[in-house]
């Protein structure tokens, strides 16, 4: 019999209520590579299929309570068993018969006495035909699996959050073997990824009892393996082809590393990600090599786009540092102060459960709340003695601007929110618009007591600095100038369960 497609040995079910006819077929089969599974009947037929992997069923047509007619036609019926395909073993001849074993589902018919060589030669045959059958449902199923694995991916992307070796065991899960009989899929994946300097990291992958483990080896293989900087490939390599490979030197490497035997393998080769797919139950094909390619270059986009959206985040957030640094130019706060207050405000916005995006955006976009002092006179700013009513009148209108600074775009709504409404109290004091409450947007209310807390924490013309006693104190309690009505109750009450975390922020970015 000629060598099948399939490196794994071709299991064979063979049925009949002869002993002896079950011998025949052992004797005749495992000589040439088959593992021979047998059965007396037809419900032990059954019993096999549904325990193990079958390639083909010998059927024999006469046996007593269920014949292999119906044997046969079960199995055809049931969508997990109908692509095995089935020879009927009979002594009938008549047309009727035949007829109705291709009605069952029978896709092959052996006459008795039997041929030892017509036998192996129609069983090669339907071999080869069931492997290319598997084949082509497991490429069906693997481009259904990757189109679902790549929606997937385009849901949940987060380039800001986006991990690259999270996503490479995205794509390991993917094409690993996590059964015992996936033999269309590699046992082992090996992955590098470039580190410090020229040093690269190798992680091992297998599936144990259907969970991915990754592992860290103790060797780099970077230097085994032929990789350009400006050059990337896509091969793979059976099992004649290993020792007259590229990859040779590698596999030397690896092997007694792992204690591994390389059979085959799939690999892609690039300066900035290697996977190397080990030991698939079967021989290899450039499909194989396509599929991996069109995983690793899923994730290097996606890992290329997450870096640009980065720079363009970092861009952004430079640029309102930037412009909020301008608008203190001429004013008694530094640099610390707009970092600070950022800080003060997502720590209240995630202690009162405001999601991650609205956290990260406050803390940002807070730095801003002070930009509309660009437009307020450095006498006023600087003024060493108390202001006037009319330079105070002045000074509220610094909201007014910043919100006319910051405009509409947006990306910078929330800082426009902020700037406006951050002197507004919750009784309705405050200004511009002495708003009241609820009327206040709750980043306004948020910022207005992580202000407060700043600046009482610094010298100002009419205070000295406060300790941060005499701050929780006089915001909790209040002195007259500074209430506790002034605040929204319960960011007030955030504010005191992480009072202590604020002192902390103003300890490590004190000017």
């Amino acid at each position: 019999m000629e060598k099948n497609i399939f490196t794994v040995k071709p299991r064979i079910l063979c049925v009949d209520d002869e002993p002896l006819n079950l011998k025949l077929f052992e004797v005749m089969l495992e000589p040439r590579g088959c593992e021979v599974i047998k059965a007396e009947n037809g419900r032990e037929a059954q019993e096999r299929i549904a325990e193990q992997r079958i390639d083909l069923v010998i059927l024999d047509v006469m046996m007593p309570s269920i014949d292999g007619f119906e044997v046969c036609r079960r199995i055809k019926e049931d969508e997990k068993y109908r692509n095995i395909p089935v020879i009927m073993i009979t002594s009938l001849k008549s047309k009727g018969d035949r007829i109705k074993g291709i009605k069952a589902g029978a896709e092959d018919f052996i006459s008795k006495p039997i041929d030892h060589g017509e036998v192996l030669a129609r069983v090669n045959m339907l071999l080869k035909m069931k492997a290319l059958n598997d084949r082509l449902n497991f490429a069906y199923i693997n481009i259904n699996n990757l189109t679902a694995f790549g929606e997937e991916v385009i849901k949940t992307f987060n380039p800001i959050t986006f991990d690259f070796l999270s996503k490479t065991d995205n794509i390991v899960n993917q094409i690993i073997r996590q059964t015992s009989d996936g033999f269309e899929k590699p046992q082992i994946v090996i992955v590098g990824l470039p580190g410090n300097g020229s040093n690269w990291l190798w992680y091992q992958y297998e599936s144990i009892l259907g969970k991915l483990q990754r592992n860290l080896l103790k060797i780099d293989l970077h230097k085994s393996l032929d990789v350009h900087r400006d050059n990337r490939r896509v091969d793979f390599y059976n099992s004649a082809d290993l020792k007259k490979s590229e990859v040779l030197s590698f596999i030397k490497r690896f092997e007694p590393a792992s204690s591994i035997k390389v059979t085959n393998m799939v690999c892609y080769l690039s300066h900035e990600l290697c996977i190397l797919a080990l030991n698939y139950g079967r021989d290899l094909t450039t499909y194989d090599a396509s599929v991996l390619n069109s995983l690793v270059m899923q994730s290097l986009f996606l890992k290329s786009l997450s870096t640009q959206i980065k720079e363009v985040e970092d861009a952004f957030a430079y640029t309102i540092y930037a412009l909020a640094r301008a608008a203190e130019l001429n004013d008694e706060d530094t640099g610390n102060h707009i970092i600070r207050v950022g800080k003060y405000c997502s720590l209240i916005a995630k202690q009162i459960g405001m999601s991650e995006k609205f956290t990260n955006a406050i803390r940002l976009q807070a730095q801003m709340h002070d930009i509309g002092k660009i437009y307020t006179s450095p006498e006023i700013l600087k003024k060493p003695a108390k202001l006037t009513f009319e330079e105070f009148d002045e000074m509220k209108k610094h909201p007014i601007n910043g919100a006319k600074i910051i405009g509409d775009h947006a990306r910078l709504a929330m800082s426009k929110t902020i700037a406006l409404t951050h002197h507004e109290r919750w009784d309705g004091s405050g200004y511009p618009c002495k708003l009241k409450g609820e009327q206040i947007p709750i980043e306004g209310r948020i910022l207005n007591i992580a202000d407060q807390y700043d600046a009482l924490r610094n010298k100002r013309v009419y205070k000295p600095a406060y300790d941060h006693e005499t701050t929780r104190r006089t915001i909790t309690e209040g002195d007259g100038r500074t209430m506790p009505h002034h605040f929204d109750p319960q960011v007030l009450g955030t504010f005191k369960e992480t009072a202590s975390q604020f002192e902390e922020v103003y300890e490590k970015l004190r000017d």
